[in-house]
């Protein structure tokens, strides 16, 4: 999966605060760390290190921000992309309890750099999962009182199916659970206000500088792009769904990329106020999720739909406005003005992939949709690990992300298909 840029058709783009063109590399520099992607992980990570006087130099292959750091709906979830009874499961209760701590410190962090740096993203609080089959009210129940009980979280209230209906101005959903901790932001403007951060302690970020190999020389690391090269002692891969072959066999095996689709409505003027009257972002329970938030100048954004090979429908806005019309079927006769596409990370269990792949050198991928969040904060970890506190990565390492079956030849087809079958559950 290849990125040029921002879209000319995203709305993100067209309203983010202005930002850069920032210089490519040209010829041969010298620093402490490289750092491929300027994305949220990428710029978490140069943040961190500039911060504390380390030098850093970013190379980002497109723009700041242009991969799915600036596409995403900009929802902000709590907790990492399982839930923490599947964790307790997967890794043990003790691995389990660090890692809610670990979303915990990451949803703070997201508050305090916000802040910090005054980086004006519209942070909103309030985040809505929706049923989209009946039933499911008691399992609903469980997991509160489970995460009130066992990890002191208080933030979910039950919602029911007429308050929904109500609250979201559509009878399509069978009731669900706001999480209070959630929320939701202009993505694209987190990621521009992350940049400036770390360009205000000194980090050096290279736009329009793909990173075409790595190598060791000397007993240092050498990154080289097209017109130029970075010597370095240590070396963070970033990207997500746009990782290529910098990152080995061994992520590419365990990280797949797919593509997934926003559209804006234009201002809805007064039938605003009818939909989403709390304003927090919802997301509902099909496999292939529908994702949905009001922009501050009342427009409805609205994420559904996903494929599987490269390249995006070749009618996008008429891909994504089916899928807002069976949710808001009323809203036919407005306009789209806004539709675009953008490529994410997935691995088999939806677990980040956060490993050392060869000594100093470091990735962090796979994020499935959560990582608005905690790729900020998977940076720092991976800003830690640089400096010697390998402690965040080795936790994250110790989450099961194997292999997607079939090897290089089919785990392409063979991934679809699965995927494919549970897209057609949602229908059914």
């Amino acid at each position: 999966m290849s990125n040029t840029g921002h879209p000319a058709t995203s709305w993100y783009a067209a309203t983010a605060t202005p930002f850069g063109p920032l210089p490519a590399l040209d010829g041969e520099v010298t620093t402490d760390v490289c750092v491929v992607g300027a994305g949220y992980t990428g710029l978490g990570a140069a943040l961190e290190l500039a911060s504390r006087g380390v030098s850093v130099v970013v190379l980002e292959a497109a723009q700041v921000g242009s991969g799915a750091s600036g596409r995403n709906g900009g929802q902000v979830h709590m907790g990492q992309r399982n839930d923490q009874a599947w964790l307790e499961k997967a890794v043990g209760r003790d691995d389990a309890m660090a890692l809610w701590k670990m979303s915990l410190d990451a949803r703070s962090h997201l508050s305090a750099v916000i802040a910090e740096h005054a980086i004006a993203c519209d942070f909103t609080p309030g985040m809505i999962h929706a049923r989209h089959k009946p039933g499911g009210e008691g399992e609903d129940l469980d997991h509160i009182a489970f995460m009130a009980a066992r990890y002191g979280y208080h933030e979910l209230e039950p919602i029911e199916e007429d308050a929904l209906s109500e609250e979201l101005g559509t009878g399509v959903y069978h009731g669900g659970v706001r999480d209070n901790g959630g929320g939701h932001l202009h993505p694209l403007n987190l990621a521009h206000g992350l940049a400036r951060a770390a360009l205000s302690k000194g980090a050096v970020v290279h736009e329009r500088s793909r990173a075409r190999e790595w190598r060791r020389e000397g007993g240092r690391i050498v990154v080289e792009t097209a017109a130029g090269r970075v010597i370095c002692d240590q070396l963070i891969l970033t990207g997500d769904g746009y990782l290529d072959e910098l990152a080995g066999g061994q992520a590419r095996a365990r990280v797949m990329p797919i593509n997934n689709f926003v559209l804006a409505t234009e201002p809805l003027g007064e039938r605003a106020e009818t939909i989403i009257r709390s304003n927090a972002a919802v997301a509902d329970s099909r496999f292939v999720v529908n994702y949905f938030r009001k922009s501050p100048d009342g427009r409805l954004l609205f994420g559904g739909g996903e494929n599987y090979r490269p390249g995006f429908p070749a009618d996008l806005p008429g891909f994504v406005r089916r899928h807002m019309l069976k949710v808001y079927p009323d809203l036919a006769d407005v306009k789209v003005t806004h539709a675009w596409g953008g490529t994410l990370g997935i691995t088999v269990h939806r677990s980040p992939y956060v490993r050392e792949l060869a000594p100093g050198v470091r990735t962090a991928a796979g994020y499935s949709g959560q990582g608005v969040m905690l790729a900020p904060w998977f940076g720092k970890l991976l800003a830690d690990a640089a400096l010697g506190d390998t402690g965040g990565v080795e936790l994250l390492s110790r989450l099961p992300t194997p292999p997607f079956p079939g090897g290089r030849l089919l785990r392409w087809p063979l991934t679809v298909a699965g995927l494919s079958w549970y897209a057609l559950r949602d229908r059914l």
